[in-house]
């Protein structure tokens, strides 16, 4: 029972994980403005608290329940 339960945990985690990283900006995407000294505007130094800040945050704290979970599966085999 626990199993199944941590199973479609683990599924909705790992559809989750792949649509938050493909949500986020390459890293390329800024590379022009960086090199003009565009870097250092509002959403430089703000970059916690916008979109890609929470999406960085999300894409993390997925990653760690995805270790999580895979490493609890494994000790139910």
């Amino acid at each position: 029972m626990i199993k199944t339960i941590l199973t479609v945990i683990f599924v909705i985690v790992c559809i989750a994980l792949t649509v938050v990283v493909l949500m986020q900006e390459g890293k390329n995407a800024g590379l022009s403005g960086s090199i003009s000294g565009v870097a250092d505007t509002y959403w430089g130094k703000n970059k916690g608290r916008s979109m890609e800040g929470a999406l960085e945050k999300g894409t993390k704290i997925l990653a760690v329940l995805f270790i999580v979970l895979t490493i609890a599966l494994d000790f139910l085999k």
